[in-house]
């Protein structure tokens, strides 16, 4: 074997070795004295029963970073909030849009049916109108 092939093997050897003990949990000495025995019930994760009532657990709390001072990190989260803005105006002014024309439509329906209202009532109003008059020789 060459030492190349040597020096590989053993890199591997030793990742596989690391990444098999980080993830298996470490034993812990204090942890196993105090736990009960394996017929008794396990009481320590159970709240205390007053007047019938369970104390809630405590709300999570939302932990808040400084802002850093990195200016590409700044960037970034101005960017991230003018997307956000544009994607809001981009999407109100696309609502306003279909609203508008959808308006534009109900209105060019109502003016073409008032206009072929109005054409019928005077094509049938002519007929009648010279049914009615004298007639030529």
């Amino acid at each position: 074997m060459t030492p190349i092939h040597k020096l590989l093997i053993g890199t591997a050897l030793t990742t596989l070795t690391a990444a098999a003990f980080a993830q298996t949990p470490a034993p812990d000495a204090g942890s196993m004295n105090s736990r009960p025995p394996s017929g008794a019930p396990d009481m320590s994760h159970q709240t205390p029963d007053v007047a019938g009532l369970r104390d809630e657990p405590p709300a999570p709390q939302r932990l808040t970073a400084t802002r850093p001072n990195d200016p590409l990190v700044q960037k970034r989260d101005e960017d991230t909030r003018a997307n956000a803005q544009y994607r809001q105006d981009k999407k109100s002014a696309k609502s306003a849009y279909k609203r508008q024309v959808k308006s534009a439509k109900t209105q060019r329906k109502s003016d073409r049916q008032a206009a072929n209202d109005q054409m019928k009532e005077e094509m049938h109003g002519v007929p009648a109108q010279g049914q009615a008059g004298t007639q030529r020789p």
